[in-house]
C-alpha cells in the first residue's frame, strides 16, 4: 500500500512545482511594472524640479 501512493505523492509535487513557476512569473511581472511606474513618476518628480 505505501508503494502505491508514493507515485501520487510525486505527481502532486510536480503539480505544485508546475504552479510555482507560473507563480514566480506572475511576480516578476508585476515587480517589473511596479518597477517602471515608480521609474516613470520618479523622472517626473526630477523634470518637475
Amino acid at each position: 500500500m505505501a508503494q502505491m501512493s508514493a507515485p501520487k505523492t510525486r505527481e502532486r509535487e510536480t503539480e505544485a512545482e508546475e504552479n510555482l513557476k507560473g507563480t514566480l512569473a506572475s511576480v516578476f511581472i508585476v515587480g517589473a511594472v511596479l518597477l517602471v511606474s515608480w521609474l516613470g513618476v520618479f523622472i517626473l518628480f526630477l523634470d518637475r524640479n
